[in-house]
């Protein structure tokens, strides 16, 4: 069912798009406040990591929750929800008297932006179809590189510039009028479906899902700094029997006709099977670009305007790849996606030659092109993942989708610093040599895209949208590949 006017369904993805770069850009934003939170509120280290570790993972054990609760409410519903409640939220934190507020206002913008963001691939999903799906999908993944780029320089200059002496509280102050301009635009624009998925609320398996999320998360993010002490692993181990008990009582819930937090129907297409584990690899080796600007400031004593510079030409790819590519995915099918991978294969060479070759007299100028490469696999490689996997999903389950593939995401960010940065740290502490140690961190994510190239081989050469209502079982069409 598609929104009546074409116009307005291009209007209500701009606003949704304008709340996910609210998102992107409060979560880097945050960082280059935290030196003047720490002076004016006398935060002790521990609350300031937990000023971006508790969004972090608030928003991550919200994603497919929200999602599902798209579904079941309405999209609108929960989309307006989310950002309304991300305003207040934001207003309390600018408005906060101490460490206490700011930290519980941290933790529940992250709440509420886990149940806005879902809903943003949900429209995509039932509302585009054919090129204008992957035209839509490419304008979501440039939102975030851009988003990125932004809250380096927009923390910067809020700052700095002290607007009616909020200092750091105008980087909160900022997201109240336009969340509350989304939200506002949102229910005007957005078509008010009927809500597609029924059933009450599995309180038990929102629940046993979080815990076994948050016994893999926490590790992933803590682990590193803490020098990965045994009880990192024990809760990794531990989340594996909260896994299955989780996957036993939604196929309980499926069998009984209730309706599951994840419909087990939508890990047996093909194309959704194996992206997953597709996307975990893929954003694990992410990592090794991070790693880079590490490279930069700490061996090259770039400033971080310097290296936001010097990191420009991948957004510039990521725009240029998902405006170009993106509108061909439903043509290009698996093929988007590996030459993507491709891309980024050939940029990490480039960056690990210019790297090795030029050490301690690397320039911006050197890097460009590997940058740029690298940029541009990484937007057509990421969109058209998601779209791949998307589209199997039934539009009465297009919101558990969407909060399952941006649970992975998050997954597959707190796994490459554990993973490919451990690379990095551990042969640094040995001679303090940078360049090795991002030489060998960039050979890491190399190995990883390398494997998820590989891995786009057992995905359909193209997979055609799930048609039915799948809270009893999904009907998921596929050309064989």
């Amino acid at each position: 069912m598609m929104v009546t006017s074409n116009r307005g369904r291009w209007v209500a993805l701009a606003l949704l798009l304008t709340a996910v770069f609210m998102d992107m850009v409060d979560n880097q934003i945050v960082n280059i406040a935290l030196p003047s939170i720490q002076r004016d509120l006398q935060a002790p280290s521990w609350a300031l990591q937990w000023m971006v570790t508790g969004y972090t993972l608030a928003f991550a054990l919200t994603l497919i929750t929200g999602g599902r609760l798209g579904d079941r409410f309405g999209h609108r519903t929960l989309f307006v929800l989310g950002t309304a409640g991300f305003a207040a939220a934001s207003l309390a934190a600018g408005a906060a008297p101490g460490v206490a507020v700011l930290l519980v206002a941290r933790v529940v913008q992250g709440v509420f932006a886990g149940l806005m963001v879902p809903q943003v691939l949900s429209f995509i999903r039932t509302e585009f179809t054919g090129a204008d799906q992957g035209k839509a999908m490419g304008f979501y993944g440039m939102t975030f590189p851009i988003g990125g780029l932004a809250g380096p320089l927009l923390g910067g200059v809020l700052t700095q510039a002290d607007l009616f002496g909020w200092h750091w509280r105008a980087i909160f102050f900022v997201n109240v009028p336009i969340a509350v301009a989304a939200a506002f635009g949102a229910a005007l624009a957005m078509p008010a479906r009927r809500p597609q998925a029924r059933g009450g609320a599995d309180l038990i398996g929102v629940l046993l899902l979080a815990a076994a999320l948050l016994a893999v998360l926490y590790p992933l993010v803590q682990g590193r700094q803490s020098g990965w002490p045994g009880w990192a692993f024990l809760l990794m181990v531990a989340a594996i029997p909260m896994l299955g008990l989780f996957a036993a009582r939604q196929r309980a819930r499926q069998r009984r006709g209730q309706l599951p937090l994840i419909p087990l129907s939508l890990l047996r297409g093909r194309a959704m099977r194996y992206a997953i584990p597709i996307m975990l690899i893929f954003y694990c080796g992410l990592a090794a670009f991070f790693v880079l600007t590490l490279y930069l400031q700490g061996g090259l004593g770039y400033s971080p305007l310097k290296t936001a510079l010097a990191m420009l030409p991948a957004t510039v790819g990521i725009v240029a790849g998902n405006g170009i590519g993106m509108p061909m995915a439903p043509r290009l099918g698996r093929g988007l996606p590996m030459f993507g991978l491709i891309l980024l294969l050939a940029g990490t060479a480039l960056l690990a030659a210019a790297v090795l070759r030029y050490g301690s007299e690397l320039t911006p100028w050197q890097l460009a092109l590997p940058v740029l490469l690298y940029g541009a696999g990484l937007g057509l490689g990421a969109s058209s993942l998601m779209l791949i996997a998307l589209g199997e999903a039934a539009t009465s389950d297009a919101g558990a989708a969407s909060g399952l593939l941006n649970t992975v995401v998050q997954l597959g960010m707190a796994a490459g610093p554990a993973t490919v940065g451990t690379v990095f740290f551990d042969r640094l502490a040995v001679d303090g040599d940078f360049v090795v140690a991002t030489r060998n961190s960039l050979f890491a994510g190399f190995g990883l895209f390398a494997v998820a190239l590989l891995a786009c081989l057992l995905l359909p050469r193209q997979s055609q949208p799930a048609a039915t209502d799948t809270n009893t079982g999904a009907a998921v069409r596929e050309i064989p590949g």
